[in-house]
C-alpha cells in the first residue's frame, strides 16, 4: 500500500516510518517545514501528489503542559490540523489514520476505559486531542482512530529516558505513584498500526502495550532493568503542581484491537527492556 505520515520526524513517527518500509509499503514521510497541518492547503496538495491509499496522521502538538499556555495553537494543530488531513485523505480517495489520546477521558474510572465511554478531558490537550477525533469523525467515514498512552521509545523525550538520565546524573529521584496508565512502546505501537491498517475495520481502537501502572512503578522497574541502583521516593501528583490536570486513572482497554487485529500487544514490561536494550546497543551503553 501507499502511506503518506504526517510528523513522520516525531518519536512515533520515527517508528511507524521503517515499519511501514519493512513491510513492503510504499511510505512517504512528511513533517515541519515542508507540512504545516495548520493549513490545508499543503496537506491536500501531498496527497493529490503522492495518491495513497492511507494516511497516517501523527501530527500533533504533545506536550500537555505547553498546550494550556498555548491553548490556540493546540486546536489549530490538533484539532484543525485533524481536520485538514481527514479531508485531504477523502479528497484524495484514502483512508484515515489518526492518532488520539488517552487524556480525551477525565480519569475517574475503575476499571480500564472501552472505546464506548464518554470522553470528558480535563486539559487543553485532552481537549483538542477531542476535537480532533470529532472533526474526523465529521468528515470522513472511512476512518480509524486510534488512543493510545504513556508513549517512549527512541527518537523523542519520554519518561524512561528522562529519568534514567536523571540517576545517572545524580539527581535526587521523586516520582507520583497516583497516577495509572499503561506505558506503550513505540516500536509496538507502530506494529499496532500496521495491523489496523491491514484489517481495514473503521472505528475507535484503544491501543497501548499490556498492563498498567503507576509512574512510580515504571520508574522503578526501568532503573532495576538497567542496573541503577539508586534512591526512587514515592510521591503524589498534589506534590507536583503542573499547569494541565492529569487524569488519576487512563487504563485503556484493548478488547476492540484484539478482536481486529487478532494480536495482543506485548507487555509493557518487556517493553521496556527492549528499548534499554535498542538504547544500549545505539550507544555502546550497558543496559
Amino acid at each position: 500500500m501507499r502511506v503518506l505520515v504526517t510528523g513522520a520526524a516525531g518519536m512515533l513517527g520515527q517508528a511507524v516510518m521503517p515499519a511501514l518500509v519493512a513491510a513492503g509499503h510504499a511510505a512517504l514521510g512528511l513533517d515541519l517545514p515542508e507540512l504545516d497541518v495548520t493549513r490545508i492547503e499543503p496537506v491536500q496538495r501531498a496527497a493529490q501528489d503522492f495518491r495513497p491509499d492511507w494516511v497516517f496522521h501523527l501530527a500533533a502538538l504533545t506536550k500537555v503542559d505547553d498546550c494550556e499556555i498555548r491553548r490556540d495553537e493546540a486546536f489549530r494543530v490538533n484539532g484543525e490540523g485533524a481536520r485538514h488531513a481527514a479531508l485531504a485523505a477523502a479528497g484524495a480517495g484514502a483512508a484515515l489514520l489518526a492518532l488520539s489520546t488517552d487524556y480525551v477521558f477525565d480519569g475517574t474510572a475503575t476499571r480500564p476505559y472501552r472505546e464506548s465511554d464518554a470522553p470528558s478531558p480535563q486539559s487543553v490537550y485532552g481537549a483538542s486531542k477531542w476535537a480532533g477525533e470529532q472533526a474526523v469523525r465529521e468528515v470522513h467515514p472511512r476512518h480509524v482512530i486510534v488512543r493510545t498512552s504513556w508513549l517512549f521509545g527512541p527518537g523523542g523525550g519520554n519518561f524512561v529516558d528522562t529519568i534514567l538520565a536523571k540517576a545517572r546524573a545524580g539527581e535526587r529521584l521523586r516520582v507520583v505513584d497516583d497516577q495509572r496508565g499503561s506505558p506503550t512502546f513505540t516500536r509496538d505501537l507502530a506494529e499496532g498500526l500496521l495491523r489496523l491498517m491491514v484489517a481495514g475495520q473503521p472505528g475507535t481502537y484503544h491501543c497501548t502495550n499490556s498492563g498498567d501502572c503507576t509512574w512510580y512503578d515504571l520508574a522503578a522497574h526501568a532503573l532495576a532493568r538497567a542496573g541503577l541502583a539508586v534512591p526512587l521516593e514515592r510521591t503524589d501528583t498534589a506534590s507536583f503542581p503542573r499547569p494541565a490536570k492529569r487524569p488519576a486513572y487512563s487504563v485503556l482497554g484493548n478488547a476492540s484491537f484484539e478482536q481486529v487485529t487478532g494480536w495482543r500487544m506485548p507487555a509493557w514490561t518487556d517493553a521496556v527492556e527492549r528499548h534499554l536494550a535498542a538504547s544500549a546497543g545505539a550507544t555502546g551503553r550497558n543496559p
